[in-house]
């Protein structure tokens, strides 16, 4: 227990905890690192009461944990701790597994009931927290990261090779599979039972966007103000205890929002926002405009291609995966300054997700075609199957004769729901949990830092959700909602501003700073990875892209980084 929990030190620096509990024909033992958030005191963990024979072990947080606790009062529950872990401890034993059902917020649990021999595992609704599990020997192992699961004997490292594929299409790995074979993810809200040697695993709750709307009959006036006393109730929550809860500002709409309403809460908010040496479309100025507004204690940080090059395999290793986009280097970075002034960062992260906030929303509420190559279009609209070729795929024409195959994607969405409904749940369901939120937690654990995620609420997706499609994509404007309810809380210039993000000139540094990383992990003869394409084609595009013909800048990422995973895990 002691590597395991050794591996997850990132995770909890502050604390770590292990125990070994009673079981007939079994050996349990559960272990946590622990990291202290809050004025209150954090409570160890795993947390046991041996009188009932249960003991429970927890990541994240609890966001209605004293709304609970009142309630678990009045059906007769004693307090001993100040500790969202009692909190969940009290209301296992009170409602059993329907427990799930009542919580808010990011979390993911363990809960050993030795009268029942039953370990329960769950996450949160969208999947903020991470949770990996295998079985091997006979027995189940579960962890927060993979490299936890590495350190127990007898658990190799082995690809998965239809996992593999399946990044080269979609740039990650769609649940419940990993990259390593015989690890798998438990998906967003669910809830997986081990007991007399079977499994069961059950979704307890899924995105309304999965359903039509009924009947709207609210005017708008009145949804927009729901709407922003739901965000803003979102963000307190999350902000819970913590006065000094910092944000990731991006300049954006959605953590311009964020910063809007933690400065109600906070009289001076910590912000941190990131950009790119030399860049001329930097979001550093509209970050600042913000910060100003609002009073802030404002940092920034810059990035370079050396930084980038460097960092790049620790942030592999942090993510137990390829980096999916250049961008999670440069969070990383802006992760660990924010660290050294705060333990909680609140982002806008999921607001597009939640809100409709792509080209490709509009695309979808206007009913205009969308590329033929753009799979995402293709596979929200295909609700039986895919049809798709080889050429659909970026990483296609280089496969060493290997046909991408297709994924477990979401397509289960009823077929009343609009077209944009549909592409919103496909998001909400595939790679908001397992790209977007997965980077949200790899990159700012990995600097011992917590994000807290106010769009990513379920309450708040239920609101949304419930209301027509033009609130959210009204002609070619995106988030209509969010912006209505910016309306005097945020500068004109900040609403009305295009969706923009940070944006790495990874092509250039390719050819430069980077030209000779790349080339010794993909041309050179320790290359782990150069059998998986053919040859002629893989030279032939880093040759293009090297000498300036064309910008294959998103391919090559892909490859540079699977490479680097191959090289930091060495899998069979």
């Amino acid at each position: 227990m002691a590597a395991v929990l050794q591996a997850l030190a990132h995770r909890g620096p502050d604390a770590a905890g292990a125990c070994a509990l009673p079981g007939l024909a079994h050996r349990v033992v559960l272990g946590q690192r622990q990291v202290a958030l809050g004025a209150g005191p954090a409570g160890s963990q795993p947390l046991v009461d041996a009188a009932a024979g249960v003991a429970l072990t927890f990541d994240g947080e609890v966001c209605n944990a004293s709304e609970l606790r009142a309630e678990l009062e009045r059906h007769g529950h004693r307090f001993a701790l100040e500790s969202d872990a009692e909190v969940l401890l009290r209301a296992y034993q009170q409602w059993d597994q329907e427990m799930v059902q009542r919580l808010r917020g990011q979390l993911a649990l363990a809960v050993w009931d030795s009268r029942k021999q039953r370990l329960m595992l769950a996450r949160d609704r969208f999947g903020e927290k991470p949770l990996y599990w295998c079985e091997s020997g006979g027995s189940v192992f579960f962890a927060s990261e993979i490299k936890a699961l590495l350190k127990v004997p007898g658990i190799r490292a082995e690809a998965d090779l239809q996992a593999v594929r399946e990044f080269l299409e979609y740039g990650y790995v769609p649940g419940p599979r990993t990259l390593f074979s015989g690890i798998r993810k438990l998906a967003p809200a669910a809830c997986a039972l081990w007991q007399y040697g079977r499994r069961r695993e059950a979704r307890y709750w899924r995105p309304p966007d999965h359903d039509a709307p009924a009947p709207e009959k609210r005017i708008a006036g009145d949804a927009v103000r729901g709407f922003l006393d739901e965000l803003e109730s979102a963000v307190k929550l999350r902000m819970g205890r913590d006065a000094h809860a910092g944000a990731f500002l991006s300049g954006g709409l959605d953590s311009a929002t964020v910063v809007a309403l933690m400065s109600r809460q906070c009289q001076k908010v910590k912000t941190f926002a990131v950009g790119v040496a030399g860049d001329p479309a930097s979001e550093l100025p509209y970050a600042a405009l913000v910060a100003q507004q609002f009073g802030t204690e404002h940092h920034e940080v810059v990035v370079s291609a050396a930084e980038l090059a460097a960092h790049l395999p620790l942030l592999v290793a942090c993510r137990d995966a390829p980096v999916s986009a250049p961008s999670d280097v440069a969070l990383y970075l802006l992760a660990r300054e924010a660290a050294r002034s705060v333990k909680t960062v609140l982002t806008g992260e999921g607001g597009d997700e939640l809100l409709g906030g792509e080209p490709k929303h509009v695309a979808e509420r206007l009913g205009w075609p969308l590329a033929a190559g753009d799979w995402r279009a293709r596979c929200v609209r295909s609700l039986g199957g895919l049809e798709r070729t080889q050429s659909d795929h970026l990483a296609a024409p280089i496969l060493n004769g290997a046909r991408v195959l297709d994924a477990e994607l979401p397509f289960d969405v009823a077929p009343a729901a609009s077209r944009l409904r549909r592409m919103l749940y496909f998001d909400q369901t595939s790679p908001l949990p397992d790209n977007l939120l997965e980077r949200a937690d790899r990159v700012t654990m990995a600097a011992s830092i917590e994000a807290r995620l106010p769009f990513v609420d379920h309450r708040l997706a239920e609101l949304v959700s419930s209301l027509p499609d033009r609130f959210r994509v009204r002609g070619l404007r995106t988030k209509w909602i969010l912006r209505e309810a910016g309306r005097g809380l945020l500068p004109t210039r900040i609403r009305r501003r295009a969706k923009a993000g940070l944006r790495l000139p990874v092509g250039e540094w390719l050819r430069g700073d980077m030209r000779e990383l790349l080339l010794d992990h993909l041309h050179g003869a320790s290359s782990r990875t150069r059998a998986y394409y053919r040859a002629d084609e893989l030279d032939r595009v880093l040759g293009e892209h090297l000498k300036g013909r064309q910008n294959h800048q998103k391919l090559l990422w892909m490859l540079l980084n699977l490479e680097i995973w191959h090289r930091t895990y060495r899998p069979g």
